[in-house]
């Protein structure tokens, strides 16, 4: 019987352990998720600023020159806002997939665990 019970004791600690690997390693990725799509939301905001800048351009440069100059302001200003939001859909895409924050696979296999270790008891 103490063997018995020496043994699940020492399972139950090789369990709990690798259930912390486990989650480690899940925050880890998930940690690098967010990082990304914060590193891509900044671009976003930076390329946007850039781009109401080159729009104050064409502005300037519709009222001040002939048609050609602003409508290559115009196509510059275009670029700058597809590339925007392109980086702030590709960020909100690495948001989305690292969401919750939390170790959903390891949080599902401890309560099979302790499911299990409930329904051995009872036996």
């Amino acid at each position: 019987m103490g063997q018995l019970v020496q043994r699940a004791s020492q399972q139950l600690t090789e369990l709990v352990r690798g259930e912390l690997r486990l989650a480690q390693a899940e925050m880890k990725e998930k940690g690098k998720r967010y990082g990304k799509g914060g590193g891509l939301f900044g671009g976003a905001g930076l390329v946007g600023f850039l781009m109401l800048q080159a729009l104050v351009a064409t502005v300037i440069a519709a009222l001040a020159v002939a048609l050609p100059v602003w409508a290559a302001a115009l196509i510059v200003t275009a670029v700058l806002g597809a590339i925007a939001a392109v980086m702030a859909l590709t960020g909100k895409k690495q948001i989305a997939e690292a969401a919750p924050p939390a170790p959903e696979q390891t949080i599902d296999n401890v309560k099979a665990d302790v499911a299990e270790i409930k329904e051995s008891a009872h036996r």
